[in-house]
């Protein structure tokens, strides 16, 4: 009977509940399920697919050169019931890239163009109630002369990468259609230590035919969850009207204020009641006291206090997803920075997830936003609109967030100009007039729209931004700067810094980007300009983060950039990956990452030994390898195989160190007062090619750094002349396409992931020789050819030796192992068209004392030749 009694009562619970529900206010992500297809959307080729979802995430890193820039379509089926028909319904999308139109039941209804901010379609008046309703959305990353960015440094994505939602609200809500914000903006119209004031402004649409009487409650709470302020506001809400409603608050007195250091919020409730005091609608913002100036001699101060801002840029996409990467892996890279102790993000080159931001608030990492438009503008009514609007819809979405302290919409506004030799000059000026208008009325619209905050531009290497007098526009004035990558040298930073704030005393300045690429697998005991080795990216960081905090003047740095990312037209040692990154694309750190820990930390002792990229080093005789060490501690003590070698000192956050490894497994102990590491490599040490202690040797050809190959499982040793008993070449010299540059050729190697093996060599060789013994070998040669067409890549080299598209190389030669000749009028160019790493391998025998020689015999043109690789067979 209690059974009974019990499974009745549920029922009739049930039954009540559902014949006396009314609904209210619904958020649901509807991500799963969609029908895609690519192109045309009469083809049949469609699939399903989850949101985020972007169709350029293998095709942008294929040796194919492009990706696809075009349509996509993707469609779903919602049902609406009959009891949803009193609500508004609305389509929200946080993010599509970059031109999007949106049909219910085959009726357009609404069009959004940019593809880095959120975007609301109020779909009510096409839904169908009892019945499903067909979604329909078509996405656009076509070229677009009127939608920025038009041209940048990295891969524009196509497809819907963010999420979708269905936003049901009754006819009275908070408003969703002030360009997508949340329909309240907080302002502070007083903040000290002593007091802080805020006053609220909050838009209300009420959606009937008649006027409705509803209330709004704001209640702010400390952190402790303890009601700070709570007021309650009467509104006659017009028929068919939207309407701004302004709360002021009396002053707080003795706020927490927000810093890096000490991140506190505070919580803003807003509600929406009606008559009967039923919640209608609600909001929740995390909101803060803080405040921020600039000071052209004095650098940044947040809440009067001067700040250093030392920090990264990051984009948005992630190896393997693309831009469509889940919202949890990309709130690790927010705690990644945090973690490095930065206390900065410049979110380049776009608005990027608003959870990110949500998390930066919480955090206590302050933001420098800004909007696409990179490289150049179209001087046209419809480009200059769609910037306007893409920066009023950035602020308004991006406002209340108390870690935005800067607002930004240019960034490398002349880099196409400076590069332009096919212009007039006058369409040059007019190039020139036409970014600087555009600069002027976003600068006008960003102070107009976004009071208490810095506004912000940054630019390149160049004199066009004095002379047109548009880096004077921003309250503050970003140069990304790469001397000893791109132009001269590593010092030359502080010097052109010094004359800039010399030439321009009332500029406030930040070296908004800077840092040189590096690939883990590639490293040396003598770093080069462009090599990409780990031992530069260290080199370059650390010498940048000196002149900036040596120069008060400087506001701060951000590093380019936190991660490697996606760039399709780069031919770097990882081809379609910018890889400037303190982070790999999968987010591994590199060494420079737990450099900046060390240099950063004031909070816990920390330490770290940079050798991660070591294992499997080759070194020959008594050679010994240097490695840095990181510690923000004064000295410490380091044990080599536990016995003590030596005791270092710190400065900058680094010790460097020669270390005479033994053969085999050596481990080093770093031990200081306060904290430890330890770290064990395997290092093969030997004094001949007797293969007697090792079975495989390879050669980098033609470079002067290691580089460690998965795809043979052998770090291959740099090259050198020839010294006897060990091997190197006779003659020829190391190919460079600019001789400034040590990487080689920075282009895409074609059928291999070894790039960094192919992209050096030496042109001119004819004899290389290695001191090996007799007996029989597996040998294999790598060859590529350096003459190709110019890259279109203007963020790589400033080169005039390229060579032109009606230049076709003429390099024969024949290829001999000892006296047998293995490939007779070897001709990469004729017989590899495309790009081609060439692989030649062959079995050779070697008589006593013969070892093994290579000979390169020309016939036209001088040879080349990469790498090689040497198996002991027996």
């Amino acid at each position: 009977m209690n059974k009974i009694f019990k499974y009745g009562f549920i029922v009739f619970v049930l039954i009540w509940g559902f014949s006396s529900i009314e609904i209210k206010a619904q958020t649901v992500t509807i991500n799963s399920g969609w029908q895609f297809v690519l192109g045309e959307k009469t083809s049949e080729n469609h699939k399903i697919v989850n949101i985020p979802h972007t169709w350029n995430k293998d095709d942008a890193f294929d040796d194919e050169k492009g990706y696809h820039r075009g349509i996509g379509w993707y469609k779903k089926q919602l049902f609406f019931s009959k009891k949803q028909k009193d609500l508004i319904h609305y389509l929200h999308f946080k993010g599509a890239n970059q031109e999007t139109d949106v049909y219910v039941n085959g009726h357009h209804v609404g069009n959004h163009k940019g593809g880095y901010t959120a975007f609301n379609f109020n779909i009510s008046e096409w839904v169908n109630y009892g019945s499903y309703n067909l979604i329909e959305v078509k996405v656009d990353n076509s070229p677009n002369k009127n939608i920025p960015p038009l041209d940048a440094d990295f891969t524009f994505y196509g497809g819907i990468y963010r999420d979708v939602q269905l936003i049901s609200k009754p006819k009275q809500h908070i408003s969703l259609s002030d360009f997508a914000s949340d329909g309240f903006y907080v302002d502070y119209y007083h903040v000290s230590e002593e007091k802080a004031g805020v006053e609220i402004k909050i838009l209300v649409n009420n959606f009937e035919d008649k006027p409705i009487n509803t209330r709004i409650k704001v209640t702010i709470l400390d952190a402790e969850n303890k009601p700070v302020f709570d007021k309650k506001l009467n509104l006659k809400n017009s028929a068919k009207a939207s309407e701004a409603i302004n709360i002021k608050f009396s002053e707080l007195y003795n706020p927490k204020l927000w810093s890096p250091a000490s991140p506190y919020l505070y919580k803003l409730h807003l509600q929406l009641l009606d008559e009967k005091e039923t919640v209608l609608d609600e909001r929740h913002q995390n909101i803060a006291f803080r405040w921020v100036s600039v000071d052209a001699d004095k650098g940044f101060f947040l809440n009067d206090k001067p700040i250093k801002l030392i920090g990264v840029n990051r984009h948005q996409d992630y190896e393997n997803y693309g831009n469509a990467v889940p919202i949890e892996l990309q709130k690790k890279d927010i705690h990644l920075i945090k973690k490095m102790r930065a206390n900065v993000l410049r979110n380049a080159h776009y608005p990027q997830s608003r959870e990110l931001y949500d998390l930066c608030d919480k955090l206590g990492i302050l933001v420098w936003t800004e909007i696409p438009i990179v490289n150049k503008v179209t001087d046209t009514k419809d480009f200059f609109e769609v910037c306007h609007t893409m920066q009023k819809e950035h602020i308004k979405q991006y406002y209340n967030h108390p870690s935005v302290v800067m607002f930004g919409y240019m960034n490398e506004i002349y880099l196409r100009l400076a590069f332009d030799n096919k212009s007039s000059e006058i369409e040059k000026e007019n190039q020139k007039k036409s970014a600087y208008k555009l600069a002027t009325q976003l600068e006008e619209l960003t102070r107009k729209l976004a009071p208490n905050h810095i506004t912000v531009m940054a630019g390149h290497l160049n004199e066009l931004y004095n002379e047109t007098g548009i880096a004077d526009l921003p309250m503050l004035f970003g140069w990304n700067l790469y001397f000893g990558w791109y132009d001269k040298d590593i010092p030359d930073l502080g010097i052109f810094l010094d004359e800039q704030h010399k030439k321009h005393p009332k500029r406030s300045l930040l070296l908004s980007e800077y840092g040189p690429g590096a690939d883990i697998r590639i490293f040396t005991k003598t770093p080069k300009k462009f090599d990409f080795s780990v031992e530069y990216q260290a080199k370059l960081h650390q010498s940048y983060y000196q002149q900036i905090t040596d120069r008060a003047y400087m506001t701060g740095m951000t590093a380019w950039n936190f991660t490697d990312f996606g760039s399709e037209f780069r031919g770097d040692a990882i081809p379609h990956v910018n890889q400037k990154g303190l982070l790999l694309y999968n987010r591994e750190p590199k060494e420079i990452y737990h450099w900046y820990k060390a240099v950063l930390n004031n909070e816990k002792p920390f330490a770290h030994i940079a050798i991660s990229y070591l294992d499997k080093l080759t070194l020959f005789g008594n050679n010994t390898y240097p490695i840095q060490l990181y510690a923000n501690q004064n000295t410490a003590e380091i044990y080599l195989n536990n016995e003590k070698l030596t005791a270092v000192s710190f400065k900058n956050g680094v010790a460097n160190l020669q270390i005479p490894f033994k053969n085999g497994l050596n481990t080093i102990k770093l031990i200081s007062d306060m904290v430890s590491d330890e770290k064990t490599i395997n290092v093969l040490k030997i004094n001949s090619l007797d293969f007697e202690s090792f079975s495989r040797f390879g050669i980098n050809i033609g470079s002067h750094f290691y580089f460690k190959d998965k795809t043979h499982q052998i770090t291959f040793v740099p090259d050198q002349p020839y010294k006897k008993g060990l091997f190197g070449y006779v003659n020829g010299e190391s190919y460079q396409l600019n001789k400034d540059k040590h990487q080689g050729i920075p282009y895409n190697i074609r059928n291999t992931n070894s790039d960094p093996l192919f992209q050096t060599m030496l042109e001119g060789c004819t004899n290389y020789k290695l001191d090996i013994p007799k007996g029989h070998y597996k040998v294999t040669l790598f060859f590529v050819e350096p003459k190709i067409k110019p890259s279109e890549n203007i963020y790589n080299l400033k080169n005039d030796n390229q060579i032109s598209n009606n230049d076709k190389p003429q390099r024969i030669f024949d290829v001999f192992l000892n006296k047998t000749c293995i490939q007779s009028h070897f001709n990469l160019a004729e017989q590899f068209p495309e790009k081609y790493g060439i692989q030649k391998e062959t079995l050779v025998k070697v008589k006593d004392n013969e070892g093994l020689t290579i000979t390169l015999k020309p016939i036209e043109g001088k040879p080349v030749i990469s790498g090689i690789l040497i198996e002991k067979m027996n």
